[in-house]
């Protein structure tokens, strides 16, 4: 909401207007008029950047990326959902009808999503197939059209119920198999399991939905020894947050921003866990940028940071994933987006305008200089520098709906998966 005021023809009650005026906006959003005008541009160029990544050369799909990256990857374009549904741009929604379209005509015979939006062949991916079945759902919500790929759909769910190695619920995958390509998550990993839980509760299946809450709300195990009446879960004893991933004897408990936004956006994070794990990543937040390990007020996508002589340490990360780089902390505009978010679900709308801010800032920055907005891929954690490539699709989308989700307080297509 922006306020255009001529001076012409000044007057006193013309000057308590402006001030009236200025004083609701604060009052409303915390925020001064001049930061929400910048948030407002920044609107505006993200949409500018789906547009122009909506018609790429494969296929006439979207590009991943304005440069780098014009192949469409899955991912990233069904991440893209949320901004371009709450846009209501119709160019936009064309666009994404035809990446589902496409999808589903490229599935597996065994209900499989390829990582390419156009080759079906480009298989092995763990995230896609959730992530085709939040964003369909979506999509459903956005077009008005209930029974929209719905051959698709029950294929893709089929074959996220044989994921399970227990036959239950969580949902099992092999290492680099999501969206870090660089990164191992061996077995129940978090990201993947909101996802799935998500589309659950977005398609009516709450009985199998709350099962698997159930089945995720277990500890992991950290002693060393399964015993044959203990399941593991996702559940971290003494912290707020759940763990990157477990797997019978084994789990890594770093924090995973991306998965645990998610479980606080799904509603799988209860409200007073949603509110401790909030405080929690700000407090670990500030002590990352005391030891100079952070130079943006923005969290990591992941912490604390990987480091050579850790145990789960491996050797490739040297090249790819630098503590504070790529997967092993860097800043992601499109997690942070995740993260404003989830600060709306939790009812931290202050903060939640803080961070937005701060990611309007972030989102300028570009390798570029010509840019006056980067939508960069990522961030150095240390530095703030940009080290991706520019105009990220995902980047641009997620900013798009964290700002709406900051400017209406809520949070679109996931308030109905909470309730």
């Amino acid at each position: 909401m922006l306020y255009n005021i001529s001076i012409t023809g000044w007057w006193p009650g013309n000057l308590w207007i402006l001030l009236t005026d200025a004083w609701g906006l604060h009052k409303q959003y915390g925020m001064q008029t001049e930061n929400w005008q910048e948030i407002e541009q920044a609107k505006k160029a993200a949409l500018d950047v789906l547009i122009y990544n909506a018609r790429g050369p494969f296929h006439g799909l979207p590009r991943t990326a304005g440069w780098g990256y014009p192949e469409p990857y899955t991912r990233d374009l069904l991440f893209s959902i949320l901004g371009i549904g709450v846009s209501g741009n119709q160019q936009l929604l064309k666009s994404i009808r035809k990446v589902l379209e496409t999808l589903a005509k490229n599935q597996s015979n065994k209900g499989h999503i390829p990582s390419l939006v156009h080759d079906s062949e480009d298989r092995g991916a763990s995230d896609t197939t959730p992530l085709f079945l939040l964003g369909t759902g979506i999509f459903r919500k956005i077009s008005g059209e209930p029974d929209f790929l719905d051959n698709a759909v029950q294929k893709a769910l089929t074959w996220m119920e044989y994921q399970s190695p227990s036959d239950c619920y969580l949902v099992a995958q092999q290492p680099t198999s999501d969206w870090r390509d660089e990164q191992w998550v061996i077995g129940y990993g978090l990201f993947v399991n909101t996802l799935t839980y998500s589309y659950l509760r977005l398609f009516g299946q709450h009985e199998r939905a709350s099962a698997f809450k159930r089945e995720m709300d277990r500890f992991t195990i950290t002693g060393g020894v399964q015993h044959h009446h203990v399941h593991e879960g996702l559940v971290v004893k003494h912290k707020p947050y759940y763990a990157f991933w477990s797997y019978k004897v084994y789990s890594n408990e770093r924090f995973d921003l991306l998965g645990n936004s998610l479980a606080i956006l799904s509603g799988l994070a209860s409200p007073t866990r949603a509110a401790e794990m909030v405080t929690w990543i700000e407090e670990e937040c500030k002590h990352l940028q005391q030891c100079g390990d952070l130079a943006v007020n923005l969290p990591p996508n992941f912490f604390p940071y990987t480091q050579p002589t850790d145990p789960d340490w491996i050797s490739r990360y040297a090249d790819f994933n630098n503590p504070g780089d790529y997967h092993n902390g860097g800043i992601w505009p499109f997690i942070c987006g995740f993260y404003i978010a989830a600060l709306v679900a939790a009812k931290r709308y202050k903060l939640a305008r803080e961070k937005l801010y701060e990611l309007t800032q972030l989102v300028k920055q570009s390798q570029n200089p010509d840019l006056q907005y980067g939508f960069n891929e990522w961030h150095k954690a240390q530095t703030g520098k940009v080290m991706g490539q520019d105009w990220q699709t995902w980047s641009a989308a997620l900013y798009l709906y964290a700002a709406t989700c900051v400017q209406e307080n809520r949070t679109p297509f996931f308030d109905e998966i909470r309730g």
